[in-house]
């Protein structure tokens, strides 16, 4: 019988990403509008306070264990944004294309383009578990000028990886799945988890 766990999330792109890599393990990934779960506040500054504060949410409205992942792009040269404000970078209501044309603005005329995408999956016992598994993990790249590809979300248009000579958005989904910041947390958390089960 498969575990079951609470995606502390409503992006149904990240829920089949998350879902597809934790699949092979026997873990049943069930999205929180499942059981009603209203989205939580993010407030804080740090991706691991986010996704903590998100897992134990969605813990205490579902009665289940939750994983939450937070995550965003890091641009040195904005000195660390949009971080943890990726998603809503360019205010709200959140857009994709209105948040990569800022990013591309904010840029402009700088020669220094290194990126990286960053990630932090929280996994919770439960609500009040004292020691949650916190795992993180990056994925390096350079920004470009014009979005290129039709896959992935987010930023991933501009994400170009050099070594692949490709964008994060032109590369076949299950490739991204096991080179993608948030599949080197998952890594991270699954290796924790064969050694500390649910």
């Amino acid at each position: 019988m498969a575990t079951r766990l609470v995606l502390a999330s409503n992006n149904a792109k990240k829920a089949a990403e998350m879902a597809a890599l934790l699949a092979p393990l026997g873990i049943e990934v069930l999205p929180q509008s499942a059981f009603e779960v209203p989205e939580a506040d993010e407030p804080h500054a740090t991706f691991v306070e986010n996704a903590l504060a998100k897992a134990r949410h969605a813990a205490a409205h579902s009665g289940l264990p939750a994983v939450a992942d937070d995550s965003g792009l890091c641009v040195p040269a904005l000195g660390g944004e949009p971080g943890v404000h990726s998603a809503r970078f360019a205010g709200e209501p959140k857009s994709d294309a209105r948040n990569n044309a800022l990013l591309v603005e904010r840029l402009a005329g700088m020669a220094e383009r290194g990126a990286f995408f960053y990630s932090v999956v929280a996994l919770v016992r439960s609500a009040t578990d004292p020691r949650p598994l916190i795992c993180d993990g990056e994925w390096h790249g350079v920004l470009l000028d014009a979005p290129r590809g039709e896959h992935g979300f987010g930023y991933d248009p501009l994400f170009y990886i050099p070594e692949l000579e490709q964008t994060a958005a032109e590369l076949d989904p299950q490739l991204k799945n096991t080179l993608s910041h948030r599949a080197a947390a998952m890594r991270h958390l699954l290796d924790r988890l064969a050694r500390s089960p649910l």
